[in-house]
Formats: structure tokens, C-alpha cells, sequence
């Protein structure tokens, strides 16, 4: 392919993608497709001979456009929002095109010292403490991870090595190896499924700590869980408090477990993924108090901002004790001696290589700016806070607990197992997609408002195909049985048992 040629293809994609956009709301929310459908529409060997671009554009209209998932219809909301603008799709685009592989300031100084712009701009948006910065007098500073899930690995792996070090220090004979299986994490049993994960994939004991009735990790909670361990001979290593769990956007009180883990000595990460992007209006920033507790921080820019996945900041207070747990030398990369202000990247992380990711981040910040920003995330709220105004007014409906953020947890008064069945009704239509969650152990529904096209037009026409499928549930159930009530006592102990 010349110039020309992709001159031609390019025009022709954001043409196409800006068409995708712009109709996005002529589409079902979810395929219609069946496992391994698309293995029955393209060949089984790689073509021989080179193919127009036109051809793989019309492949990509008729094979792979009906198995997406429209992560960014309006009528999406499961999960929590994915980043997406026509601002970050271009910063995608130069990434692309320049193609560095950014480990060390050499490899490409501008895709590092655009990396510490962006975090420093970023951090000061979000109000995060000064240490964090990579601008501050100290050791701190921000680095673009792939996910929340890697940071939190990283969080953990360096955890790890810095408490053995620690140890080590006190008794030069200790052997590492055997002091590993001692060491143990702490999180709220309300914590992401990646969180449990890093424990698994870090080799390192993950406690589920019960959470209270709002879904909230206490500091007593966690203060009796590391003296029982302690008792048996075990180490406190590392706990990751959550703002903005992913079940109900609970907030774990960092001034309960902050002193309980510095007293302990033990290493502090908050997962503030979804929610931590809020923080950059001044109204909520009060959910963050003490974060200057925290060791590091991970907000996924690539959630709730307009930024396109991957890009998830992450801040550490003490940039020295990562580049201790992940330096590895060898000749060839000893570019230059760097100080901290210009950190070599490749210590901030676990791969080696890296994309030009600040490009999308910076693209989006000066497009949209921080009022822009911050308009965005207050609108995103107040069409949750209108969707529960909605539901309310349904005296067949329940709202628990009271909304939060973008999120909006609800359930039809008569049962766990008539609730499921609205959402399962509604997934198979097709027309609005919803996850479902647990609070105090009974079945809810969770509404999140996803897509930043969303208005509050789009939000009345979820709700009303919510409602008219209860209609349809409740004028069928005129005609059969009551529900048995132990129907739904077994659910919502299944629903407990998950939980846990």
C-alpha cells in the first residue's frame, strides 16, 4: 500500500467511524450472532496474494460490525463506562503512526516527557496530593499502566519486594524465598474480580474482608484481620481499599484503614478506577479524604473520561521503591543515567515496551479542557440521579442503595428471582443491555450510564423498556401461581455465597 492508497483507506475508515457514531442509536444494543459464527464467514487460510482495501472494508461491514457489542450506544449500561472520543480516536492515530516503543527516555523522549506533562496535569485535575507528582520535590510520580488490573499487580509485586527488603535489612540472613508464603493482602469482599486476581497471579494469600451493610471495608475490620494473622505467624504485606466498588460504587473510608496500614507499616493502593475521575470536581473530593495515606492510586482515564482504552494513571508516593522491585539491566539499554525527573518507564511497569499512550490523554485534556471535563462527568450524574427519579415514581420498583456516581442499582419489590427475570427478558430483546449485582444479598439490577452520547431522551427510552417488560412479566404472572417465597430465599443465598 502506497501513500495514496492510505490516504484513500483512512478517509475511508473515519468516514465509516464517524457514520458508526453519528447511528450509533439505529442499532441494537447486543449481536445477534452465535458462537462461532465468524469462523464460518472467513477463509480458514491467510490470503496468498495482497487484497484491495475495499474488500476488507466490506468484510468489516458484513462480518465483524454484526458481532460488536456497542460498548458506546446510549441504551449501554453494564458494567462502567469505556472511554471514547472523536479527540482520543486522533491521539490513537498519531500513536499509531508514529509507532515509538517508548521503555526509556532514548527510545523516544518526547513519549516520556509527555508522559510525565499529562500525569502531572491529570493529578492536579483530580486534586491528588503534590508528593504524587512527578512535579513535586520528592520521589513520587504517575505512569500510564495498560489497566486498573495491572496496577494493582504492580501495586502488589512491589508490596511484595519492598516488605522483604524491609525484613531483610533487620536480618541479612533471612532468605526471601521462604519468607514469600508468609505474606498476605487485604481487600473488601466488594473489591473487582482483578484485584483477587493480582493475588493469584503475585502468589500472595488475598484476603476477602467482609465488608459492612453499605459496602464499605472498616478499619477495624481490617485491624483484627492482620492481628489474627499476625498470631499465626504471618506478615501484613499490602491492601487495596476501594472508591467506588464495582458491585455498588461503595466508598471504603481511607481514614479508618489509612492509619491502620501505615501504623503496620504495610503498603496502601486505591482502586479508584471508575469513580476516582469524579474527583476532579471540587464536590467530590471529599469521598478521597486522607488519600495522602495511600502508597499509590490507580484512576482508569480510559473509564469515565473521554479517553479511549488503554490509559489507566496511576500514581506512586515513592517512585524509587518500583524502580528497586522491576529494574533489570543490560547493556543495550543503558542509554543514560536518568534522575527521577525523567523517569525511564521501563522500571514503572512490567513489559518492557510501551505505546505512545499520553498522546490520546493530552489530545482529549486540551480538547475538551478541565471545565469540559468536569461538565462531562456532572452531566453523567445527573442522568443517573433522572433515571432513579423514574424508578421511584414506579411503586413496583425499589432503588438500593442510593445512587452513586453514575450508577443506579434497582429491583422490583416482589423478589430476587421476578428480578432476574427482567433482566434476563431484556438482555434477550436486545434493545438495552444491564448487568446484575448483590446488595445485602438480595438481587439487584445495575444501571450505569455509559456512553457519553447518552441524553436524558436515551435514559427515558431505557426506562420505558424497562417498565413495559414488567407490564409483560406482571400480566403474565396475573395467570400463574404466586411466587413461592422459598424461591426466593434459595436465590438470595446463592446470590450471599457469590458474594463472598
Amino acid at each position: 500500500m502506497d501513500a495514496q492508497e492510505f490516504r484513500e483507506f483512512g478517509k475511508e475508515v473515519i468516514d465509516l467511524l464517524a457514520d458508526y457514531v453519528e447511528n450509533i442509536r439505529d442499532r441494537d444494543v447486543l449481536p445477534s450472532v452465535d458462537p462461532g459464527y465468524l469462523q464460518k464467514m472467513l477463509p480458514e487460510e491467510p490470503p496468498e496474494e495482497p487484497e484491495h482495501w475495499k474488500e476488507i472494508i466490506k468484510d468489516f461491514n458484513d462480518a465483524i460490525m454484526p458481532g460488536i457489542t456497542h460498548w458506546h450506544s446510549p441504551q449501554f449500561h453494564a458494567f462502567y463506562p469505556t472511554g471514547n472520543s472523536y479527540a482520543s480516536i486522533v491521539g490513537n492515530i498519531l500513536s499509531d503512526g508514529l509507532a515509538v516503543v517508548g521503555f526509556s527516555w532514548m527510545a523516544s523522549p518526547a513519549c516520556t516527557e509527555l508522559e510525565v506533562i499529562t500525569m502531572n496535569w491529570l493529578g492536579k485535575l483530580l486534586g491528588l496530593p503534590e508528593e504524587f507528582l512527578n512535579c513535586s520535590s520528592g520521589p513520587g510520580g504517575g505512569v500510564i499502566q495498560g489497566s486498573a488490573s495491572e496496577a494493582t499487580l504492580v501495586g502488589l509485586l512491589v508490596a511484595k519486594d519492598k516488605t522483604i527488603r524491609m525484613h531483610q535489612k533487620d536480618n541479612p540472613d533471612l532468605d526471601g524465598d521462604m519468607f514469600k508464603p508468609k505474606l498476605v493482602a487485604y481487600t473488601s469482599d466488594q473489591c473487582n474480580s482483578s484485584v483477587e486476581k493480582a493475588g493469584l497471579l503475585g502468589s500472595m494469600k488475598m484476603r476477602l474482608l467482609k465488608a459492612d451493610s453499605d459496602g464499605r471495608l472498616r478499619g477495624d475490620t481490617l485491624a483484627k484481620a492482620m492481628e489474627e494473622d499476625r498470631a499465626q505467624g504471618l506478615i501484613p504485606c499490602y491492601v487495596v481499599a476501594n472508591l467506588g466498588t464495582t458491585g455498588t460504587c461503595a466508598f471504603d473510608p481511607l481514614d479508618e484503614l489509612g492509619p491502620v496500614c501505615s501504623e503496620a507499616n504495610v503498603w496502601l493502593h486505591v482502586d479508584a478506577a471508575y469513580a476516582g475521575a469524579a474527583f476532579m470536581c471540587p464536590e467530590y473530593r471529599h469521598l478521597m479524604k486522607d488519600i495522602e495515606y495511600a502508597d499509590s492510586i490507580v484512576v482508569n482515564a480510559h473509564k469515565w473520561m473521554p479517553v479511549n482504552f488503554d490509559c489507566s494513571a496511576m500514581w506512586v508516593k515513592n517512585g524509587y521503591d518500583i524502580m528497586r522491585a522491576f529494574d533489570v539491566q543490560r547493556i543495550y539499554l543503558d542509554d543514560m543515567k536518568n534522575n527521577m525527573k525523567i523517569p525511564d518507564y521501563r522500571h514503572w511497569q512490567m513489559p518492557l515496551g510501551r505505546r505512545f499512550r499520553s498522546l490520546k490523554l493530552w489530545t482529549v485534556m486540551r480538547i475538551y479542557g478541565a471545565e469540559g471535563l468536569r461538565k462531562h462527568i456532572r452531566t453523567q450524574i445527573s442522568l443517573a440521579l433522572h433515571f432513579a427519579k423514574l424508578v421511584r415514581a414506579d411503586d413496583r420498583f425499589l432503588v438500593e442503595p442510593e445512587p452513586c456516581m453514575g450508577l443506579v442499582c434497582f429491583r422490583l419489590k416482589d423478589g430476587d428471582m421476578i428480578t432476574k427475570q427482567l433482566l434476563d427478558n431484556l438482555t434477550k430483546k436486545k434493545k438495552v443491555f444491564m448487568v446484575a449485582g448483590s446488595f445485602r444479598t438480595r438481587y439487584v439490577i445495575r444501571f450505569v450510564i455509559c456512553s457519553r452520547l447518552t441524553t436524558e431522551n436515551d435514559v427515558n427510552y431505557s426506562w420505558s423498556k424497562i417498565k413495559e417488560e414488567a407490564d409483560i412479566i406482571y400480566a403474565d404472572k396475573v395467570h400463574t401461581k404466586p411466587q413461592i417465597p422459598a424461591i426466593n430465599q434459595i436465590l438470595s443465598r446463592e446470590i450471599c455465597e457469590k458474594s463472598k
